[in-house]
């Protein structure tokens, strides 16, 4: 009987290292896509950033144009009903 359970405990013993090993393994491999998915992130947030500049811009320029051709109408229809 002790025979039966010191055999039944290093079974077991084995079955958790290997588990061990297994687990081991993966977190070594989700570490990895971890750090290349925070890479992603970061690369993708500076493009957002870019993006809301350049938008910005955009509008500034759209918003000058607008008011050009705001006053200009103005302008060229004052002398119209004069």
């Amino acid at each position: 009987m002790l025979e039966n359970s010191l055999s039944q405990l290093e079974q077991l013993v084995s079955d958790l290292v290997q588990a061990n090993k297994a687990l081991q393994s993966a977190n070594v491999q989700l570490s990895s896509e971890l750090a290349q998915i925070k890479d992603e992130n970061e690369t993708l947030q500076l493009s957002a950033i870019e993006q809301e500049e350049l938008h910005s811009a955009t509008v500034t320029r759209i918003q000058a144009l607008v008011e050009l051709a705001t006053g200009s109408s103005t302008v060229k229809a004052s002398p119209a009903s004069i």
